[in-house]
């Protein structure tokens, strides 16, 4: 029975080279599978982390302007907060 199986399988290294490469292939939890998604993960992440870093540099801008120009201050407390001075009188507009 020996006799028919060919060589290459009688090697016990390469047979157990093998077995720990399919192993590490397709059934460890780290897997080739596995890898690619956390790969993509990964790389969708650091997308948000500079998106999220440049929306941080336009709000640290925007707030740097904002505590500089006391015009510009007024006007966002107008329209954000709707802020008015004793003599105004507001009125609110919305479009339907």
């Amino acid at each position: 029975m020996l006799k028919k199986v060919p060589p290459f399988f009688k090697n016990f290294y390469l047979m157990t080279g093998f077995c720990f490469l399919i192993w590490m292939m397709f059934l460890d939890s780290n897997d080739l599978i596995s890898r690619f998604k956390m790969t993509a993960k990964v790389r969708s992440l650091e997308n948000e982390k500079e998106f999220y870093l440049e929306k941080i540099s336009e709000v640290e801008k925007d707030r740097q302007e904002l505590m500089t120009n006391k015009e510009l201050l007024e006007k966002f407390a107008r329209e954000k907060y709707l802020m008015k001075k004793e003599s105004e009188d507001i009125f609110i507009i919305q479009e339907e």
